[in-house]
């Protein structure tokens, strides 16, 4: 705690930025996920304050997460009530907990580089698909929204075709002259201002959009934008009123099976997309810092745990606020913790502010995140780096846009996994020959995918001729691959074949190629070399 507030300058900044994007993004998904409102508000305040205290990430922040959406509609539909459902999120952080404590945080080291940066790309590129109808006042869908079939039976590409027919002009000429003040913000010239980029470009942007759109209700009744194309916070006319947005799990529900197969999967999904993001987050960061991975899946526990018992939905790390956060210069985890402070200070106190602000103004803000994530520079360098490294990066982005992330990083995972298995196959087994002497080298690991090409070139050796096997530079020696070579060995002296073995210092693979006995040692000559 006591280097939380030294960067306070960038993350001051970064936290306000960050609070403009969440409350839409809590409130929609919220709707989308067919919960109260203000669970996602409660859920956005939890991650930024719970988590933010207790995770190491710097730069991550947590709320509800769009991913989640389809897990809560279905557990709302199988559980008695939301109540029952908040005891599941409770029960989830429990589970999280446990993970954390089982060091399970590990999983996330397994997850390829390409796939990591290709869900970035994937989430860049959905943020400018989903966002470009909110830019010109086409609101149909949640905010927040990732998935590609929407549930108002339209998916990403037909809500762009719906959105260019059906804007809003005055949408439109915000959303506009927002995406400018951005990207002049970033121009040389801003930049040599030292008071200029004290101030973040996005609250520029919201004050200015919501300047103009009271200015068009005022003067321009036809003009200005209704309460559907803005910021919809539940508003609370006293105390007694904002403490019934709270809601308190049913406990009495413990007995419910139903409870406990929701909270798991809850656990299982949160979890998993929290660790995949604090992996993209680190690998993003300018200073290179590393998130202790099973720390952070307890400070989740803990979060959804909070969340939970006061009445939010699940909470994870969510990689749209992170990038947003990152872009926005945040130093430390005092902008997240900040964030949901200023979450918390705002419904309390100023939710009709808030309402005042028009959809497109945030939409131009997520939009030009998408375009810093979703660039061509990082495109190029996979492409460069060859087809085992830009396949499975291409592969997660097409398949997280045209289903969802987890599945997304499944199917890239996949393709990952074929490309290693492609290369291993290739270079575990060397076979090279000169008229009847044959060298078979093993090297690295040798799984039973080798057996066929081992078996099918052992075969073919002719009469009369001389082999090495190789097997000192072998990690690891597939126990169908010994076989293959020891039947080759027992028969070989029927072909004349003379066989030399070079093994290395293992000394079970040693152990495990037979040695022919001294009554056919007349036939072929065999040796172990040490090296």
């Amino acid at each position: 705690m006591k280097n939380l507030f030294k960067t306070v300058r960038h993350d001051v900044p970064s936290s306000i930025v960050v609070f403009l994007v969440a409350v839409p993004l809590c409130l929609g998904i919220a709707l989308g996920s067919k919960a109260p409102l203000f669970s996602g508000i409660i859920a956005g305040i939890v991650g930024g304050i719970v988590v933010g205290l207790l995770s190491k990430s710097p730069l991550s922040v947590s709320g509800p997460a769009a991913g989640l959406t389809a897990v809560v509609v279905a557990a709302l539909g199988k559980l008695p009530g939301f109540e029952s459902f908040l005891l599941a999120v409770v029960l989830a952080g429990v589970f999280q907990l446990i993970l954390g404590y089982l060091k399970a945080g590990v999983i996330g080291d397994f997850v390829p580089n390409a796939v990591i940066k290709g869900m970035l790309a994937a989430i860049g590129i959905i943020l400018i698909l989903k966002q470009f109808p909110h830019l010109v006042g086409y609101d149909a869908d949640f905010a927040g929204d990732e998935s590609f079939n929407q549930d108002n039976r339209e998916n990403t590409f037909s809500g762009l075709a719906h959105a260019l027919r059906a804007f809003t002009p005055a949408a439109m000429l915000i959303g506009g002259i927002s995406f400018a003040i951005l990207l002049l913000w970033q121009t040389p010239v801003f930049k040599k201002s030292r008071v200029l980029q004290l101030i973040p470009a996005p609250l520029v942007v919201v004050v200015l959009a919501v300047t103009l759109n009271q200015w068009f209700l005022s003067g321009f009744t036809n003009l200005g934008l209704e309460s559907t194309h803005l910021v919809n916070l539940p508003i609370a006319e006293d105390l007694s009123a904002f403490l019934s947005f709270f809601t308190f799990p049913d406990f009495s529900s413990l007995n419910n099976y139903n409870v406990w197969t929701v909270a798991l999967t809850i656990a299982i999904v949160a979890s998993l997309e929290s660790l995949l993001c604090i992996e993209a987050i680190d690998k993003l960061d300018p200073f290179k810092r590393v998130t202790p991975s099973s720390r952070e899946l307890k400070a989740q526990g803990v979060g959804n745990i909070v969340s939970g018992l006061l009445g939010g939905i699940p909470i994870t790390s969510v990689i749209v606020r992170s990038s947003v956060n990152l872009n926005a210069g945040a130093r430390s985890k005092a902008s997240a913790i900040l964030h949901g402070t200023l979450l918390l200070v705002s419904v309390i106190f100023i939710p009709k502010i808030l309402n005042m602000i028009p959809l497109a103004a945030l939409a131009a803000i997520l939009i030009h995140t998408g375009l810093k994530l979703a660039n061509i520079k990082m495109i190029r360098n996979f492409y460069k780096q060859g087809w085992d490294q830009f396949v499975p990066f291409v592969t997660t982005v097409i398949a997280i846009l045209f289903t969802d992330l987890l599945i997304g990083i499944v199917i890239g995972l996949l393709v990952g996994l074929f490309f290693m298995i492609q290369s291993n196959f290739k270079s575990a087994v060397l076979v090279v020959n000169n008229q009847k002497n044959y060298l078979f080298r093993f090297r690295k690991d040798v799984s039973f995918l080798n057996k066929p090409i081992v078996k099918r070139k052992l075969q073919e050796i002719p009469e009369n001729s001389h082999v090495l096997i190789d097997t000192s530079r072998a990690d690891f020696i597939d126990k169908d691959v010994i076989e293959a070579v020891n039947d080759f060995l027992s028969h070989a002296h029927l072909k004349n074949i003379r066989v030399e073995l070079k093994n290395g210092n293992h000394r079970q693979v040693n152990e495990l190629f037979k040695i022919p006995g001294a009554e056919i040692n007349s036939q072929f000559t065999t040796q172990t070399l040490q090296h």
